[in-house]
């Protein structure tokens, strides 16, 4: 008779977020199948724990999960472990858990903390309705592609995002998205936990001079929570901008700002402005 397949969640920061049920299965099981076993070993530790470990990460998720299935087939019993938060979510264990469920070995799922959850609540924004994106790509054009995709979603969005690349998602998420309301929470549940709201351009504006750190997950107001924007009115008051002399890359700032309308979108109307005729000077694409 095969094992059984645990899939734990762990604490995304503070330890004591892990469950009496995860305690225990964690204690009963024969092995636990690891992202970092180093980052295990501390858990385990804080609550006197000691079982095997092995290593499993996106380096060799597909060899080591042809072992790990041999060990469930043969009855032995795997708690499968990230380094934080449900494992399979934006981490490795995918491979594994459909191996298992392909070969009729029971998965069990052990709930736990997730960074998902946890910075849409503290958010402010609606939770009745979200899609969670996970980590964007990282060229810009392809990041860009991805967010073109998500723009007209109703729901509110969650993201993964690394530290260094930071300011340029939110730049872009301005761009293409427009002005939305969001929450940007570092380091959730560890001592330097912080949560900054507003709309894209207010937490940019205090961002750019400041080094960020930790582990980021962005809450992103969806299309559908925002009031109908009033476009020919937009219209009109970048026609006025720009008449009063005012360059087309500011112009088309203030007007995505105020209307959390897309740059791209705005800017083509003032593209489409100096191609009738009009006068206003040219400018690149913002």
């Amino acid at each position: 008779m095969p094992g059984k397949l645990y899939i734990v969640g762990t604490p995304i920061g503070n330890l004591e977020d892990i469950t009496l049920r995860a305690l225990r299965i964690l204690q009963e099981v024969d092995l636990i199948a690891c992202e970092d076993t180093r980052r295990t070993r501390q858990l385990l530790a804080r609550y006197n724990l000691s079982k095997p470990l092995v290593s499993y990460h996106a380096h060799n998720e597909r060899e080591r999960t042809e072992w790990l299935l041999s060990r469930l087939r043969a009855g032995e019993s795997i708690a499968l472990l990230s380094d934080a938060g449900m494992p399979a979510i934006s981490d490795p264990g995918c491979v594994l858990i459909q191996g298992a469920i392909a070969e009729g070995i029971p998965v069990v799922p052990i709930p736990g903390p997730s960074a998902v959850t946890t910075a849409l609540v503290v958010s402010g924004l609606p939770t009745d309705r979200y899609t969670f994106a996970g980590f964007l790509p990282r060229k810009r054009s392809e990041r860009r592609a991805v967010l073109e995709s998500l723009r007209g979603l109703p729901g509110t969005l969650v993201l993964f995002e690394a530290p260094h690349r930071l300011v340029q998602t939110l730049q872009d998420l301005l761009e293409v998205l427009g002005d939305r309301r969001i929450a940007l929470a570092r380091e959730l549940t560890k001592v330097h936990e912080e949560v900054l709201r507003g709309r894209i351009s207010e937490v940019l504006s205090r961002l750019e001079h400041d080094q960020v750190r930790g582990e980021i997950t962005l809450v992103v107001e969806g299309s559908g929570e925002r009031q109908e924007v009033d476009r020919q009115a937009a219209r009109e008051h970048l026609e006025r901008l720009l008449a009063e002399g005012v360059p087309t890359k500011a112009a088309v700032k203030e007007i995505s700002r105020s209307y959390g309308l897309p740059r791209r979108e705005v800017f083509a109307w003032a593209v489409g402005r100096l191609a009738s005729g009009q006068e206003g000077e040219s400018d690149e694409v913002p």
